[in-house]
């Protein structure tokens, strides 16, 4: 069955593209990672959160939240059954990736691209108040995370707020492709390097794929395997979705939508 990108949806096509040729081009210019620091810590705030919504949806409670200088991330949480840490461990990678996902789809069903951030402003917010601060402060838990964590998650929030009300249509538009793109990119990498990293041969570090292999004795690179490939699976829904399947709505000043003469 062959697949076409619907006429409609080629402005999303080609927002998609730009956004995407940008992060890559941005990764062979010297310094450039300065640039794309903020959207690494927000990956990050994304990862950790897929860990403690999966603990509070499994009915875990989550200890602290905290994100390091370094963009590398930890989320405390009590441990339920196998179910429970399986669910817990993978939905930091397939979290980002699904995240990713859903701002593309929001963006292809025409959701407000302001809502989109401010509704990511929000979470960031929320994640940093409630378990990067308010928990560890008055559980006595992790608290050496808590200043950066603090600074990093208010930054951000703020920035995705500024950005959804003083940004024009089409710049908010491409911020939350961009968004989307940095996701699901930063996903992927995370996944390669997990999967590196799981080797029998490679030094042993900790990860999410060594917590699931000590919860079900399954080797930690076939779990890397499994989230590699159900996290193609989620962008292969996403992408069909973004640029194939029909939908009269479109988003509204998008960066680069064909102009109609009439």
């Amino acid at each position: 069955m062959r697949l076409r990108i619907s006429q409609n949806a080629r402005p999303q096509a080609m927002t998609l593209l730009v956004a995407t040729a940008i992060s890559i081009v941005l990764w062979f210019i010297p310094f450039s990672e300065v640039l794309l620091y903020p959207f690494r810590i927000f990956v990050t705030f994304i990862h950790e959160g897929g860990h403690a919504i999966a603990a509070l949806l499994t009915g875990n409670s989550v200890g602290s939240l905290s994100v390091a200088m370094n963009a590398s991330g930890e989320t405390y949480t009590t441990k339920g059954g196998l179910v429970s840490q399986t669910l817990v461990s993978s939905a930091g990678y397939l979290g980002s990736m699904a995240f990713g996902g859903l701002l593309l789809v929001l963006i292809r069903k025409a959701v407000s691209a302001r809502i989109i951030l401010i509704g990511s402003a929000a979470l960031i917010f929320g994640l940093t108040l409630i378990y990067g601060f308010l928990v560890p402060i008055f559980s006595w838990g992790a608290l050496s995370g808590i200043p950066f964590t603090l600074i990093a998650g208010t930054s951000i929030s703020v920035g995705l707020v500024a950005l959804a009300k003083f940004a024009s249509a089409r710049v908010a538009a491409f911020s939350v492709c961009f968004l989307a793109v940095q996701c699901v990119l930063n996903a992927l990498s995370d996944l390669k390097t997990v999967f590196f990293l799981s080797s029998p041969f490679a030094t042993a570090v900790p990860t999410d794929a060594v917590n699931m292999a000590n919860a079900t004795g399954i080797p930690s690179f076939i779990w890397a395997i499994i989230w590699i490939a159900i996290a193609l699976v989620i962008l292969a829904l996403a992408m069909r979705i973004y640029v194939v399947t029909r939908d009269t709505r479109t988003q509204p000043d998008l960066p680069f939508e064909d102009v109609l003469n009439t």
